[in-house]
């Protein structure tokens, strides 16, 4: 056979390796509003930038006629690419080939791209539309799925990964993505479910669509195990993009910088009526924080879930930074069980990957309630306390108004190692609200009173005037500022310049015990 031939043959089995399981399956997935495997990664990755590793792969086993059933790739197209010129590693799962179910050889080139990028310093995208473990390899398929989840596991706070879900998941499928850092869905064709509607009707008689068990809306909305909801394929992909340009390549990088078109100082006329007169009216937190970001331009995170905190990333004076944010539009802002959990692993990876954490503060404590203790709001609360303890990037925080009681401490406080820490006049820094701390400390006066509510009203007054304000922390230096909120803007990114080559670190051990 002549190098002609060679190269002949060699194009006719690339183009069969591209096929996945034919064009009648893919077909299938169009008409679904899914794109094929191939077809994704033209999407997610610089144009002509994609690398493909093992194309020819196929799987071994010869047991129930896989045998005579063999497709180049075995269902999963892997190598790496280019996101705005950076590289990253990724894997795209093949529904048309034994619907996307894991073998032996697929779980082997994932993991090859998974020990590429951690060796390589750069992160891992996974395109994940599976419906599980290949039912035919048994055991065998199973141990791919622990040798892909000890490496999510190894690769965790050194680069960042990011799931897709694409299409069905279910069992073992559900379970690398939740090791992840972010995971995207995509409504009407996501799904995510360690069993399916039909095997819940068996063993629990509920009767429950795919949508209601594990959709898109579901998971980003009440469970909280997806972070983004988007209405089509093109959508989500495009947002993994964009997530690229607040985040570094690994533990060891800085994170990219923004255009740094916005004037430094900057002042915002409009931050002097975003907090409302009376303490107890809601306001929109997320008025605040376009308004001091960069362009106005904040990437939220778990949007749709535990609506009482905010989460994402932004640029101020081109820094990256990762923020939090009490939202006293939802439940007041009070921290409660979800939006703990939600904040504190937040916080946990923009440590990890060297991203500053800006706070945004108007907390009036935590939820009381039965339900909230029965499930546990002490140690779930912990965890965000945790987690901001530990952190040692630069923190910076900006009380607005409320910061009530251990909420206040676990808000990135100066007494857990908070960097710069600021307050607006409108801040009450207190144990508890004015008309609570009242009713405890002066219950018997106002009771024994000829007119308790006008006693009730003066000792308000009275404790406001002395302790619901900013001067008392900002006299023991537990703030060390109250500023003009128009100089918000200017006075974080001046502060960040200073941190900029912050140095800290926590004692020697091989890790902590986060109270899971």
């Amino acid at each position: 056979m002549t190098m002609k031939d060679k190269l002949t043959l060699l194009e006719q089995r690339r183009t069969e390796s591209e096929q996945g399981g034919g064009s009648a399956r893919i077909k299938a997935q169009h008409d679904k509003g899914k794109l094929s495997a191939r077809e994704r990664l033209d999407v997610l990755l610089d144009e002509g930038s994609f690398v493909e590793f093992d194309r020819f792969v196929t799987h071994r086993s010869t047991d129930f006629g896989l045998d005579k059933l063999k497709t180049y790739g075995d269902g999963v197209v892997t190598g790496y690419g280019r996101i705005d010129g950076r590289l990253v590693y990724v894997f795209s799962q093949d529904f048309t080939v034994f619907g996307g179910s894991l073998s032996e050889a697929f779980a082997e080139k994932i993991c090859k791209v998974m020990d590429l990028a951690l060796r390589n310093g750069a992160p891992v995208i996974g395109l994940n539309d599976s419906g599980g473990a290949r039912i035919q390899e048994g055991v065998v398929s199973l141990g791919g799925y622990a040798d892909i989840f000890l490496r999510n596991t190894l690769a965790s706070g050194v680069i960042p990964q990011i799931s897709a879900i694409l299409g069905p998941c279910a069992g073992g499928a559900v379970y690398s993505p939740a090791i992840t850092d972010f995971t995207y869905m995509v409504r009407g064709t996501s799904y995510m479910f360690v069993t399916g509607p039909n095997v819940v009707k068996t063993v629990t008689h509920e009767d429950v669509t795919m949508e209601q068990l594990g959709g898109a809306d579901t998971h980003a909305g009440t469970s909280g195990v997806a972070h983004f909801a988007h209405d089509s394929e093109l959508a989500s992909l495009q947002a993994i993009r964009d997530l690229f340009r607040f985040i570094p390549s690994n533990n060891l990088g800085d994170p990219p910088r923004g255009s740094g078109r916005d004037p430094r100082d900057r002042r915002d006329e409009s931050l002097l009526e975003v907090v409302p007169d009376n303490a107890n009216k809601p306001y929109d937190m997320h008025e605040v924080i376009k308004r001091v970001v960069d362009d106005g331009e904040f990437y939220e995170v778990h949007a749709a879930y535990a609506g009482n905190i905010l989460c994402g990333f932004a640029h101020l004076g081109g820094y990256s930074v990762g923020i939090v944010a009490n939202q006293p539009a939802v439940l007041a802002g009070v921290l409660d069980i979800n939006a703990s959990v939600k904040a504190a692993r937040f916080v946990r990876f923009c440590d990890a990957f060297n991203i500053p954490l800006v706070t945004f503060e108007d907390v009036p404590g935590f939820l009381p309630g039965v339900t909230q203790e029965h499930n546990g709001i002490i140690r779930h609360g912990a965890k965000l306390l945790y987690a901001y303890c530990e952190a040692t990037v630069p923190k910076l925080t900006i009380i607005t108004r409320k910061a009530y009681g251990g909420a206040y401490d676990v808000m990135s406080s100066k007494h857990i190692r908070g960097d710069y820490n600021v307050a607006w006049p409108t801040a009450e820094i207190a144990v508890m609200g004015p008309k609570g701390a009242v009713e405890i400390l002066f219950r018997r006066e106002i009771s024994e009173s000829d007119d308790p509510t006008a006693a009730t009203d003066g000792k308000v007054r009275e404790y406001t005037d002395k302790f619901a304000n900013p001067y008392v922390a900002a006299s023991r230096g537990y703030v060390d500022d109250i500023i003009d909120p128009r100089d918000t803007r200017p006075r974080l990114i001046d502060a960040l310049s200073t941190l900029e080559r912050k140095r800290d670190r926590n004692p020697p051990k091989k890790h902590g015990n986060i109270p899971l």
